[in-house]
């Protein structure tokens, strides 16, 4: 590791102790920061992959349904039943920090009716299957906002995790090893340049003694 090239002062060393003393106390905290995001990142990971079992299954059975009905039913029928939207669905999306990560935290808001009844046909010209196929597409609604928002959420604190962890390899690898070296030389070098004054004063002694 090659050392700061400054001039070996005891100045320049107490401003080197002060600044280590600081890099290492940076390293602690992103350290410690990086440690408690994997925690929260482990955390979310896992409940992004049973939200996205759950959703799939349920997608899987609704999607299965409709196949089923749209061989049976005229497609016509089906094209005008999805044709106008059944209910008017909002979407908001505030910001939340998270050990200094911004990620979304969606509110969904719609007609707690429409779970009921999600589309307004009559059952004559319909059949089981696009009835739990509606039903299912419309329950499963919530917990797609839910995943997108947990997938979204760990996308970003992947993203902050790779950035802290550049951050305490560069502190820990380069800056710190940097000045400690740096602070090692100046020490090494401000003793060479005592012993050598008071040898020079011995030498001055000395010659003052022998005249």
């Amino acid at each position: 590791m090659a050392r700061l090239n400054v001039n070996p002062t005891r100045m320049e060393l107490t401003r080197l102790k002060k600044q280590l003393n600081t890099a290492s106390r940076g390293h602690k905290l992103l350290k410690d920061k990086q440690d408690e995001l994997m925690r929260r990142f482990i955390l979310l990971v896992k409940k992004n992959n049973l939200l996205r079992i759950e959703v799939e299954e349920e997608l899987t059975t609704a999607l299965s349904s409709f196949v089923l009905a749209n061989a049976t039913l005229n497609e016509s029928f089906i094209e005008e039943l999805v044709a106008i939207p059944a209910e008017n669905v909002t979407l908001d999306v505030i910001e939340k920090n998270i050990m200094s990560v911004t990620v979304p935290i969606m509110n969904f808001d719609y007609d707690e009716a429409i779970g009921e009844a999600p589309l307004d046909y009559g059952y004559l010209n319909s059949n089981a299957e696009l009835d739990v196929s509606f039903d299912k597409l419309s329950s499963i609604l919530p917990k797609l906002l839910e995943l997108a928002e947990v997938e979204k959420t760990c996308q970003l604190m992947a993203a902050e995790i790779e950035k802290t962890r550049r951050r305490v390899n560069a502190l820990e690898y380069m800056t710190v090893p940097q000045l400690e070296e740096t602070i090692y030389y100046i020490k090494m070098k401000l003793e060479e340049n005592e012993r050598g004054e008071i040898t020079r004063l011995i030498k001055i002694k000395n010659m003052g003694s022998n005249t």
